[in-house]
């Protein structure tokens, strides 16, 4: 892939921030110097998340500097980094969407690379893993290896790399995901949703040491990511049919407290003991109790589920991802030949975004 094609899809890069000040400028300057030779329009998306610092003023500063091509969305208030990502792939227009991190520790010069290979490859969700990771091995590069393991081993999705931010995806697709909580370390998970395993890929990247500021993440991390992980599997194994995760529960407890029941039952009527003070009939009967709940909460969920699929009936996705151009583009620089062909006004031109 040496040759870049003389078209590349509308790309909408969406970099969440929150207490970055000084790496606004530099980042941006990053961003246009890896995008220069992108031959298709695009656009930068900066989520300022309630930053109380100068990164919301100086994204701002930046954005009259560049031209209307940069946007800035901010919050009021912090609400974290998988809310401003959602917020940026609500508003991107492309075709394809970028995310990374405004820590100047992901590589913008490898997006243009990863387009194009997610394109060759025909991917709707190609990952970057950082191959030479330049971070502290205690409080990140250790609980980053746990949690890929941990998360890959439990939901099949084998991606190994699921911190590093730099991600391409078909809008189509990722817009089809909703992002809440702390989930955007889980994307890959959540794309396979919607989208074929096999079309999710991923490939190395570069990965640079922090310049400013300081990490929000430390080694607590993995235990969030434990918790995280449980809400994951329940709705990666058991969205379509939550009846059969609550209802396994409830059998199991229905049928030891049943057997519970049956054997203090023998104890009563046919050896004739006391079994009112014995600790195994409360046990039991709290097991029968919890029994009852969980296979009650398993039918109360298989309703709502059914609710759900019927209010979203239809396609998943488009069949299509073309975007029709509008303003605010950052347009590629048109060669010498095709800049001369230009329609005079007037003139009737043909084009696509």
């Amino acid at each position: 892939m040496t040759d870049r094609p003389a078209t590349a899809p509308s790309l909408s890069i969406v970099i969440p921030m929150y207490r970055e000040q000084d790496s606004v400028a530099p980042m941006l300057a990053r961003v246009h110097e890896g995008l220069a030779a992108y031959p298709g329009p695009w656009e930068l998306i900066c989520v300022d998340d309630g930053s109380l610092d100068e990164t919301g003023r100086r994204l701002l500063e930046q954005a009259q500097h560049y031209g209307p091509h940069v946007r800035v969305i901010r919050f009021a208030r912090n609400h974290g980094q998988t809310m401003a990502m959602q917020a940026g792939i609500d508003a991107a227009r492309g075709e394809v969407i970028a995310t990374l991190d405004g820590d100047l520790q992901n590589d913008p010069a490898d997006i243009p690379r990863m387009v194009e290979e997610m394109v060759a490859r025909d991917l709707d969700l190609l990952a970057g893993y950082r191959a030479n990771r330049q971070d502290a091995w205690l409080s990140r590069k250790l609980p980053s290896k746990l949690a890929n393991r941990l998360i890959a081993r439990v939901t099949g999705v084998k991606i190994r790399d699921y911190g590093c931010s730099l991600k391409i995806y078909r809008a189509r697709v990722i817009k089809e995901v909703r992002l809440y909580g702390e989930m955007h370390r889980f994307i890959p998970v959540w794309a396979a949703m919607v989208t074929a395993p096999q079309r999710i890929g991923e490939t190395a990247v570069s990965h640079n040491a922090r310049q400013f500021g300081e990490s929000k993440y430390g080694i607590s991390r993995t235990f969030r990511v434990i918790l995280d992980l449980l809400t994951v599997f329940f709705f990666l194994r058991f969205r379509a049919r939550p009846g059969h995760f609550f209802g396994s529960i409830g059998l199991v407890f229905g049928a030891l407290g049943g057997a519970a029941m049956l054997y203090l039952a023998v104890v009563k009527f046919v050896l004739g003991q006391s079994i009112g003070n014995r600790p195994l009939f409360l046990i039991a009967v709290l097991l029968l109790v919890f029994s009852i709940q969980f296979l009650t909460t398993g039918v109360l969920a298989e309703m709502m589920s059914r609710i759900f699929y019927q209010q979203h009936e239809g396609p998943l996705n488009a069949a299509s991802d073309k975007a029709e151009p509008a303003p605010g583009w950052h347009q590629p620089a048109l060669p010498a030949a095709a800049a001369q062909a230009r329609p005079l006004p007037g003139e009737v031109a043909s084009h696509s975004a």
